[in-house]
């Protein structure tokens, strides 16, 4: 049976190893669609291509017209990462003017397991909504990975490894329930 894994990326740079993340996802079993901020397609513009081409479907970035067909099999789970700041404090408050934030915000009324793993640096972490919206999400039943065994915050600059094999077994425990 396969089952269908909805990778959400936001503009922070863990999302040029999407294409590996993608690769490691579908060895686990996941039928993976790709979606990102538009800010992340923009980077990755030159990458899209062969990016649709590994998942076998279009790579999204904004919400398709009324009336258009849905071309995305229903999602099994969803794992927003690499998650901004932007992409955490409007998914806590429900302002979903993105595609991928407005995804998101209806999978948690639809259900759907839901992992997100944010990307920010220390000085962003200081600001109050940041520790209010994590809350928010993990008060609506999403699983965030922040903190040790998942995230941890970074000094503006400062290059880490981002933790995505975390974020891959999150998912795997989600839906295992």
């Amino acid at each position: 049976m396969t089952r269908t894994l909805y990778l959400f990326g936001s503009a922070a740079p863990p999302v040029f190893d999407i294409a590996h993340v993608v690769g490691d996802a579908q060895e686990r079993g996941w039928d993976v669609r790709l979606g990102l901020t538009p800010t992340a397609a923009r980077w990755l513009g030159d990458q899209l291509p062969a990016l649709e081409e590994r998942t076998g479907g279009p790579v999204r970035s904004e919400y398709k017209l009324p009336g258009q067909p849905d071309v995305w099999p229903k999602a099994d789970a969803i794992l927003v990462a690499p998650a901004t700041f932007n992409t955490i404090n409007s998914w806590a408050l429900g302002i979903t003017s993105s595609f991928v934030v407005g995804v998101v915000a209806e999978g948690i009324g639809k259900g759907i397991p839901l992992v997100t793993m944010p990307c920010v640096n220390a000085a962003y972490v200081q600001h109050p909504a940041f520790h209010r919206s994590l809350e928010t999400l993990r008060g609506a039943g999403v699983r965030v990975l922040y903190g040790p065994g998942g995230f941890e915050p970074n000094q503006p600059g400062e290059k880490k490894p981002y933790p995505w094999v975390a974020a891959l077994d999150a998912v795997k425990a989600v839906v295992a329930g």
